[in-house]
């Protein structure tokens, strides 16, 4: 089995962040299966546009995948997943009027004639 990390595997930064944003394993009933391989299963999935049972052995059963996507996509979590993974901390938010781009103020009748003539 061939445990490296795929190209578009979560990479060491990324799963720091998405750590602490998951549920903890059960108290009863057997542990569940490794959440960063579960979560690299989806996006396999995902990128190879495939059914489920095509998701390699790698990732962890895929019906393993699949019931934690169905369970985490039902409670929130996926999304919660989705959107720390889309910040990026590392880029500060840009200010308001950094834009510097036309506002309606600036427009004035006939200006697209001019801009189009030029």
């Amino acid at each position: 089995m061939d445990n490296r990390l795929k190209r578009d595997d979560l990479t060491e930064d990324e799963w720091v962040r998405l750590a602490p944003l998951l549920p903890a394993h059960p108290r009863r009933g057997h542990r569940w299966a490794d959440h960063r391989a579960t979560i690299n299963g989806v996006f396999f999935r995902n990128r190879a546009d495939c059914s489920w049972r095509a998701v390699p052995e790698i990732y962890g059963r895929w019906k393993t995948v699949y019931n934690r996507h169905r369970r985490w996509s039902t409670d929130g979590t996926w999304e919660t997943i989705l959107q720390a993974l889309l910040s990026d901390e590392t880029v500060p938010e840009p200010d308001r009027t950094a834009g510097g781009g036309r506002t309606r103020q600036d427009i004035r009748p006939g200006m697209m004639f001019e801009v189009a003539h030029w």
